[in-house]
């Protein structure tokens, strides 16, 4: 998982976010690696191709733990184009995430929390204000663009932060688009979600 307990929630919309958490999480760990192989290389050339992210300066994203969906080759290759590529690494203490600049998917990137690949913390650090575009992870999502993350809020302590208009896309397998995903007065939601085989707008 990428994130521990967060704020204490109502109790309903906690258990309904643990029980599609659980639900999400069994059926995209369950996914063939070829086929999640092949899902990461269709997202992956889906996201290239929005205009959002092809006009990015500055790019947030994040490297894939467990089952995501591997966005290594797309970080590589928007680092090939000379974009700039910011990576997050949990400050665990004060529970945010702080950027920083990685030219060096090898040199600059580490096992961090809970081992997660994350940014060395000598890595320039960067200020959300810089940022064009951002890759948001997440367990699940639904057609309004509601998220569900791994529990810990980071995502959505860090999504405010932002430029308006800066595009927040999601990569997820099919498998993790729900009819509804609850949601409480806190989450923020994404404006797209890009699946192997569609592309969802968020209906707000």
């Amino acid at each position: 998982m990428r994130e521990e307990a967060a704020t204490p929630q109502p109790a309903p919309l906690h258990a309904a976010k643990k029980a599609l958490r659980a639900r999400v999480l069994a059926a995209r760990d369950a996914l063939d690696p070829a086929a999640r192989a092949t899902g990461s290389r269709a997202i992956a050339s889906k996201i290239a191709a929005l205009p959002a992210f092809d006009v990015a300066v500055t790019v947030l994203a994040t490297l894939p733990f467990g089952s995501e969906w591997d966005s290594r080759p797309l970080v590589q290759a928007l680092l090939d184009r000379g974009k700039a590529l910011l990576l997050p690494r949990v400050d665990a203490a004060s529970r945010v995430l702080v950027l920083h600049r990685v030219a060096d998917l090898d040199a600059d990137v580490v096992r961090g929390y809970l081992g997660i690949p994350e940014p060395s913390p000598d890595a320039p650090v960067a200020r959300a204000s810089e940022v064009d575009c951002v890759l948001v992870p997440g367990v699940a999502f639904d057609t309004a663009g509601r998220r569900l993350g791994y529990g810990g809020g980071f995502y959505d302590r860090l999504l405010p932060q932002f430029r308006a208009g800066v595009a927040r896309i999601a990569g997820a397998f099919d498998v993790q688009i729900a009819d509804e995903v609850p949601a409480g007065a806190h989450d923020v939601a994404v404006d797209a979600i890009i699946t192997p085989t569609r592309t969802v707008a968020a209906r707000r």
